[in-house]
């Protein structure tokens, strides 16, 4: 299935999804496993490529937990945060730098 699909997938199977999750008879799909070349030549990268439904499971859990857990990290924690970008980290060491902190 493609990204294009899933609204009218999830139309045509009503509660499904959410069923098999509360249920927890929910299993995601195997990965489509993909090699694409590195720079070096004749190396490849192995990628696993989640299906279109795995991946909206991953990012509706991901966005629960974030909510959950966020609050608990530190302030000063700036990998893999909602709204948390390098460029916020790099304004914080600016702006301490210029108060003098080494």
């Amino acid at each position: 299935m493609e990204v294009g699909q899933l609204l009218d997938w999830i139309r045509n199977h009503p509660g499904q999804l959410t069923k098999t999750i509360k249920e927890g008879t929910y299993r995601p799909s195997p990965v489509k496993r993909v090699s694409i070349p590195k720079d070096e030549p004749g190396k490849f990268r192995d990628l696993g490529i989640p299906t279109v439904i795995d991946r909206l499971v991953q990012q509706a859990t991901a966005q629960v937990l974030d909510w959950a857990y966020d609050r608990d990290f530190s302030h000063r924690s700036f990998g893999f945060r909602r709204n948390m970008r390098a460029h916020h980290a790099l304004r914080i060491i600016a702006a301490e730098a210029d108060q003098g902190y080494r």
